[in-house]
């Protein structure tokens, strides 16, 4: 008689665990790659900042509200030929300061006229110019000026906080009639970064004048890094996460592996 013959099978385990390590290997090839572009933008995104913004320090309040004394910004690197009506700029001038970086706000360019005040306001080729970003309460006729005929090629600046402000106002008897080169215009300024206050509000009330400038890249730049650092952050994350997955599955499927016969 023959004798009585059992076959057993083995776990079918081996394509599981290849399927596993195939999936690993799958995984962190893919986090390699998200930590890899993130360091990209990342790095890139401060490399173009550097190239394309320049940080100050505003030493007075002659700018508030806009900009408050000891406000840190970010100036656009700009030439004096981009600058327009509005613009929050930064310029170096000797018969204003000497060997000091000054900012101001650009309110009448060469070929204008400009005056103040008509009903309390800044007139501009003899329109009125609303300026929202003034402090709450004041009036442009604070300093009352006449009118000034802007030379071809120079600009005409006062502070927002138009009381207080030493600007084109206070050189009204130089010869150049207070203005300043366009060529003297290093930056123009876009955001406050500290304390963060963000980007300037646009100068809408010359819009009926002309063009007024384009924001900069930064809220590009911006992205760049923070989608940067997102994925840095998440593919640096993902070994150890998917570390704790596979032991938590591996004592899961443990003891049920090894009672089948």
């Amino acid at each position: 008689m023959g004798g009585e013959s059992m076959t057993r099978t083995a776990p079918q385990s081996g394509g599981t665990g290849t399927a596993q390590a195939g999936g690993g290997r799958l995984g962190q090839r893919l986090s390699g790659l998200a930590v890899a572009l993130g360091l990209v933008l990342f790095l890139g995104g401060f490399a173009w900042g550097a190239v394309v913004y320049r940080p100050y320090t505003v030493p007075t309040s002659s700018m508030a509200p806009t900009i408050d004394a000891g406000d840190r910004v970010l100036a656009q690197r700009v030439d004096g030929d981009d600058v327009r009506r509005g613009d929050v700029v930064v310029f170096e001038d000797k018969t204003w300061v000497t060997g000091a970086k000054v900012v101001k706000r650009v309110v009448a360019v060469g070929g204008d006229t400009v005056s103040c005040c008509t009903d309390g306001k800044l007139t501009v080729n003899g329109k009125q110019i609303d300026e929202p970003y003034l402090p709450k309460g004041s009036l442009a006729e604070i300093k009352n000026f006449g009118t000034v005929n802007v030379p071809e090629g120079r600009l005409f600046l006062l502070g927002d906080e138009r009381q207080g402000s030493l600007d084109s106002t206070a050189h009204l008897t130089d010869a150049a009639k207070g203005t300043v080169s366009r060529d003297a215009v290093s930056a123009r300024v876009e955001a406050v970064v500290w304390p963060w206050k963000g980007g300037l509000e646009r100068p809408t009330g010359f819009e009926s004048l002309g063009t007024l400038s384009r924001p900069g890249p930064l809220r590009t730049i911006e992205l760049l890094i923070v989608a940067g650092a997102v994925l840095v952050l998440g593919g640096g994350a993902y070994g150890p996460i998917a570390g704790r997955l596979r032991r938590s599955r591996t004592r899961t499927a443990g003891p049920g592996a090894a009672g089948a016969r």
